[in-house]
């Protein structure tokens, strides 16, 4: 296990009925930005109940953030924020309207010109000032209710970029599994798969002697196969909720990534199937992810065996044998929530996507991606070709 130093600042509130809590956390006098999408919180009672927790603070709503949060959205915003001189944000929705508001967070107060640019030069760990944040979460997948990070798309540039910075871990983070009820199940799919993929990205690398992460890793996906298919089949499964969002939380707030090494290569090559098609997110990690297994099997077969055996059971065969099955048990497993894995399956303008993909990468000097910096451009083309 490598050396390393954490801290996560975010203050949980986990349980039913825990939005009563909302007023209790945010600063006296604040001037609340209160940030969602597009409208389902009216339909859940989610609003109503914020609003009722918060109704002698001064509050400027900003709606319409989209399942990928756009750019061009969030600067209305910024201009908003900077207008009403906002001092807190209260991002209620799932990942993207939090994601959303750590780049508002960021942009409000910068002053170097475009905030896109924090995107594009990896400037934003080097920010001094962020508006803080709140999160009522409604929508269990991403983490970012206990994490710093965040993924922006632009729609005049077809990009999607990632950013992660300390100043914008949410202060608190509401998480009330009674959410989970109302949600669409390609949501709930969704959820699930994005969730078990963050796992996957910071744990199917190589040994690092790093046992407890491992256990801990192996111990959420377990969890996410267990759960996956009861909550499909009933949402209001208060239980299974439960353990179904903590499960997301946990998979992205920086824990079990301590001490090890982390690939990512999925998700910057998955963010561009976004980017061009509209792809929700989890589906684009389906696509790749699997393929990404098979194009750098011989680096990562320790890992993958160890998965199938710990995951999945699966005790016969040689190293490489249960290494292969392992992924084929992933793919499987996505199938059974209804996910489908082939690009080819999203879109009929797949032929060119290597190409323009490879050209991205090129252009922005990503030549050496993943947990070892061996997946280069040339293999970013055969995984995704391989996805077709």
């Amino acid at each position: 296990m490598n050396s390393f130093e954490y801290r996560n600042p975010t203050k949980i509130l986990f349980g039913k009925g825990k939005i009563q809590k909302l007023k209790d956390n945010i600063p006296e006098n604040a001037t609340i930005l209160f940030a969602y999408g597009g409208g389902s919180i009216k339909k859940n009672g989610i609003y109503d109940q914020a609003m009722a927790e918060i109704g002698t603070y001064k509050v400027i709503e900003f709606s319409g953030i989209e399942a990928n949060p756009r750019y061009e959205t969030l600067m209305k915003a910024v201009e908003l924020g900077r207008k009403e001189k906002i001092d807190f944000i209260l991002a209620v929705g799932g990942g993207s309207v939090l994601d959303a508001a750590k780049f508002i967070a960021l942009a409000i107060p910068y002053e170097g010109g475009d905030p896109w640019e924090i995107l594009v030069n990896r400037t934003a760990a080097k920010q001094k000032m962020a508006v803080p944040i709140g999160a009522i979460l409604t929508l269990p997948a991403t983490g970012s209710e206990m994490n710093g990070n965040s993924v922006i798309s632009r729609e005049s540039s077809r990009e999607k970029l990632s950013f992660g910075s300390p100043l914008v871990f949410p202060a608190f983070s509401i998480l009330d599994p009674a959410v989970v009820s109302s949600l669409p199940k390609i949501q709930i799919a969704n959820g699930v798969i994005d969730a078990f993929s963050h796992v996957l990205e910071q744990y199917m690398t190589y040994p690092a002697d790093a046992p407890i992460q491992d256990n801990f890793a192996e111990g959420i996906m377990r969890t996410l196969i267990q759960i996956g298919p009861k909550i499909l089949a009933n949402p209001s499964d208060e239980i299974s909720a439960g353990n179904f969002m903590w499960s997301c939380t946990m998979a992205l707030n920086g824990l079990i990534a301590q001490g090890v090494p982390t690939d990512w290569a999925t998700h910057m090559i998955g963010h561009e199937l976004t980017a061009l098609y509209g792809i929700d997110h989890a589906q684009t990690l389906a696509i790749i992810g699997p393929n990404l297994y098979r194009v750098m099997f011989s680096n990562k077969k320790e890992k993958l065996a160890q998965y199938a055996e710990r995951v999945w059971d699966i005790r016969v065969g040689t190293l490489e044998e249960k290494a292969t099955e392992g992924i084929e048990k992933t793919v499987d497993f996505f199938h059974s929530l209804g996910v489908k894995t082939k690009l080819s399956e999203y879109t009929a303008d797949y032929k060119q996507t290597a190409g323009i993909i490879q050209e991205r990468f090129t252009n922005r000097n990503w030549l050496a991606l993943g947990e070892n910096g061996i997946v280069t451009i040339e293999k970013v083309k055969e995984i995704v070709e391989m996805s077709y």
